[in-house]
């Protein structure tokens, strides 16, 4: 039972709600002090240091950052006048970035394993496979003598291939890049499958006693052209030295003549004792 002694229970206890509604009383809202003149210019100034330091920025850099990152902002559509009364926005083509997406294969399915040509094995991925597209699984891989790559001159030189027949006839042989040994700085070499290439090379001269015999044909017309620059080398050192010794006499020849001869009245002559030149003249 609850004893009310006439006393409220706020007055007792001042966090204790009122059960009263009448008793209730809405305290008024404190309003906020009003700025003093002082505050009011001081955020004026501080204003209007933000407007100069923005100012300031935007004039060192007036162009927007175009690195990775960076958001550009959309100009304005331009307004075209038609003269008809009306104004048409001009809309601006978005440019289509062409973005380089690298597909990554799919996954392998159980049928579509590679059967290996060597030990007939199923394989899913191999280097051969990946550059050269041989059927040939890793541990098949003969590096030293089937599988040896062979560089673009030794295919040129050796099996008599010329540039279109590595480049353009179909379907084209493949290589991979690789750095010179010799020197970084050069470019960077080419290297075939030397399977490849000698499928390829039988494809045009038909059989390996043909390439032989155009290799052979090419061997002695490279000796007669060496022998024909030995033997024109030879002529020339000939001359030099006949020019060397022969000497040409570029003295001017005095006549040594004899004794004069009478030969008619008041006409004699003289005879030269070396070459033989006979001087006829009049004495008076």
């Amino acid at each position: 039972m609850v004893r009310n002694d006439g006393i409220n229970n706020c007055c007792l206890f001042p966090w204790f709600p009122s059960l009263d509604p009448a008793m209730e009383s809405s305290a008024p809202e404190e309003e906020k002090p009003a700025l003093s003149a002082a505050m009011r210019a001081k955020i004026e100034r501080n204003r209007q240091r933000a407007l100069m330091l923005r100012q300031a920025r935007l004039a060192t850099r007036p162009y927007p950052p175009t690195g990775e990152g960076s958001s550009k902002v959309k100009a304005p559509p331009k307004i075209i006048d038609t003269g008809g009364g009306f104004f048409l926005e001009e809309e601006e083509e978005e440019e289509n970035k062409a973005e380089k997406v690298v597909h990554l294969p799919g996954p392998v399915l159980e049928f579509d394993y590679i059967i290996c040509e060597e030990c007939g094995k199923e394989f899913m991925d191999s280097y051969l496979m990946n550059h050269f597209d041989l059927a040939t699984c890793d541990n098949c891989r003969d590096v030293e003598e089937k599988h040896k790559l062979i560089t673009r001159s030794e295919a040129k030189q050796e099996y008599l291939l010329k540039d279109c027949d590595l480049d353009k006839r179909e379907p084209v042989l493949k290589f991979i890049l690789k750095k010179n040994p010799h020197n970084p700085r050069w470019g960077d070499m080419k290297l075939y499958l030397k399977l490849q290439v000698i499928k390829r090379s039988l494809e045009i001269w038909g059989s390996e006693e043909a390439l032989e015999e155009a290799k052979e044909s090419r061997q002695d017309n490279r000796e007669k052209m060496k022998q024909k620059k030995f033997d024109k080398k030879v002529k020339e050192l000939r001359r030099a030295v006949r020019s060397s010794v022969w000497k040409k006499d570029t003295s001017v020849h005095q006549h040594d003549y004899g004794d004069e001869e009478m030969i008619d009245e008041d006409l004699y002559k003289k005879t030269c004792r070396t070459c033989g030149h006979e001087l006829t003249y009049e004495k008076m």
